[in-house]
């Protein structure tokens, strides 16, 4: 006999019919990767004969135990991928960042070294500039002349330094005690009465030269003139040194 539409076992079979596509085709999927095993009994709801009409009342039971060796899926796996590839960029931004660090060590580094040596290069330049400088204030300076008194100790002094820078020999006492037997200390005198002065060429000055002595051993830079003081002491001491030696080594007429 027919079963009411309204049975309980209608009522489950039109529940089952209304599974969803997705649900199909998730149980399709588990079906075709044999990770779960699904179990169907058909348990009629009395004992009589079934009809298409109405069909068996059906119980499907899942399985409760665990699903095992069922790999992850796709998302999982680019999940994992995506951690793998963040830790691999994040090494190599790592290892970046330490060259960097490096790369810019060294040329702060090299940049203090050259500023360095700029600075030594340049303070080295000032140095020899100013070095030049003062070399040149020296050769530029004026050397201030000695003076001299117009007597007869000034006249034997300026004569000792111009017979220092000609080589020529006698010191002060030398000359002075030369001049004082001669003409004493008379820049003027002239002795009219020996051989000299008969002979027409009187001894004349300080150191009483004749005209001819003093032509001949005349000192450069030097006056011309035999009355000049300076002159005439420079001149009878180039003679004297040429004769006996030195100015010194005279005491007598000579």
């Amino acid at each position: 006999m027919p079963k009411n539409s309204n049975t309980p076992g209608h009522s489950r079979l039109t529940k089952l019919n209304k599974l969803t596509k997705q649900h199909k085709i998730a149980l399709a999927g588990v079906a075709t990767l044999g990770a779960a095993a699904l179990a169907f009994s058909a348990v009629p709801s009395d004992a009589g004969t079934t009809t298409n009409d109405a069909a068996t009342s059906t119980k499907i039971t899942y399985s409760t135990e665990p699903i095992k060796g069922v790999k992850a899926s796709v998302t999982d796996q680019l999940a994992g991928a995506g951690v793998k590839t963040e830790a691999i960029q994040a090494k190599a931004d790592a290892k970046a960042k330490a060259a960097k660090a490096k790369a810019d060590a060294a040329a702060k580094k090299k940049a203090a070294a050259e500023a360095a040596a700029k600075k030594k290069a340049e303070a080295a330049r000032k140095a020899k500039k100013a070095a030049s400088r003062s070399s040149q204030r020296v050769k530029l300076q004026p050397v201030a002349a000695t003076t001299y008194a117009n007597n007869l100790n000034g006249w034997i002094d300026q004569a000792l330094a111009i017979m220092k820078q000609k080589g020529i020999p006698g010191s002060y006492n030398g000359l002075y005690k030369n001049i004082m037997r001669e003409s004493s200390g008379n820049p003027s005198a002239i002795n009219g009465w020996d051989v000299n002065a008969v002979n027409g060429t009187p001894s004349i000055g300080l150191l009483q030269v004749i005209q001819p002595t003093f032509n001949a051993y005349h000192v450069s830079g030097t006056s011309s003139n035999i009355y000049d003081p300076v002159a005439n002491i420079t001149a009878a001491a180039n003679y004297a040194a040429d004769r006996y030696g030195s100015i010194d080594n005279v005491n007598s007429a000579y």
